[in-house]
């Protein structure tokens, strides 16, 4: 079968390589100019240490695996520990393995290199599906036909909104916020992660890959926004935490301000009746997105 696959993340990786080792020609299309290596670590857990055994991918990534979340803590308003994070009753089992997302994302894209294609800097635009083949017409000008379409690009899916509709009509919005931002000036040795929480709101300063970044949760109702409006998505941020100044909200905020490649995500559910028409298929949280706040994301898109 000719296959292609929209979304260059988990789910669109993971389903790549299982379809180009069973033979079939696997086009993935990522409208990103490379792959997105940039969050914080992600969690693989119950069925889907299995499905990564399947792949022959679990001792590369257990030799990987980190342990960020043992080291966080709460802090009061002069920066003194007050709790720790409760590991115990956040994860499944011994056997969950934390590991960075850029980590994860090129375990794959190596096994994905003789398995199937990679385009970057393109995207569908038009998607007509009929029993048996689906035309696709990219960004680029380029029209091809598919035995089958694969939406893998994420919680909001571009092929989902081509052949099931508007996202209002799928997307549930649980009333929280995450935001990411890189924090270059930040000493980089390993330790434990800070959260500061005010009423609503969380900031926060974690520690991995050699790297820092500030971390940003709070509450608000629904707020229209566009995706790819990054200055649109700061000033959401910068409003949410207007009225809070204690610890080293500022100082973040000000991080979150200069930084180019600044990330931000709402908490929202896909609930579809089908994930599929015809020939077109959504996986990974295109289809079933359980929000952030699960930290299911990454082992359902496995």
């Amino acid at each position: 079968m000719k296959i292609l696959v929209s979304g260059g993340g988990i789910a669109g990786l993971a389903c790549a390589l299982e379809f180009g080792r069973r033979g079939h020609d696997v086009t993935v299309i990522e409208r990103a100019p490379h792959l997105r290596l940039t969050g914080t670590p992600i969690d693989i857990r119950g069925d889907a240490i299995e499905a990564v055994e399947k792949m022959g991918l679990l001792t590369r990534i257990q030799a990987r695996r980190v342990r960020m979340s043992e080291q966080t803590q709460f802090l009061d308003i002069h920066g003194e520990p007050i709790a720790l994070m409760p590991i115990a009753e956040i994860g499944d089992s011994d056997d969950d393995i934390e590991i960075l997302r850029e980590d994860l994302v090129g375990i794959l894209a190596d096994a994905v290199s003789d398995a199937a294609t990679i385009r970057f800097d393109d995207s569908i635009k038009v998607l007509a599906h009929s029993d048996d083949h689906v035309d696709a017409q990219f960004a680029s000008g380029r029209t091809a036909r598919y035995d089958l379409v694969v939406g893998a690009d994420g919680q909001y899916s571009a092929v989902r909104r081509l052949v099931f509709g508007p996202d209002e009509h799928y997307l549930r919005h649980l009333g929280v916020y995450f935001a990411l931002a890189h924090l270059p000036d930040e000493p980089h040795t390993e330790g434990a992660n800070s959260i500061y929480n005010v009423p609503g709101r969380m900031a926060g300063v974690f520690r991995y890959g050699g790297k820092a970044v500030a971390v940003f949760e709070f509450r608000s109702e629904s707020v229209d926004y566009d995706p790819d409006d990054v200055d649109g998505k700061k000033q959401i941020l910068f409003d949410a935490f207007a009225d809070y100044r204690s610890w080293r909200i500022p100082e973040l905020l000000e991080a979150a301000r200069v930084d180019p490649a600044f990330y931000f995500s709402a908490a929202s559910q896909v609930h579809l009746t089908s994930w599929h028409r015809g020939r077109v298929v959504l996986v990974g949280d295109a289809g079933y997105c359980a929000a952030f706040l699960s930290g299911r994301g990454t082992s359902l898109a496995l």
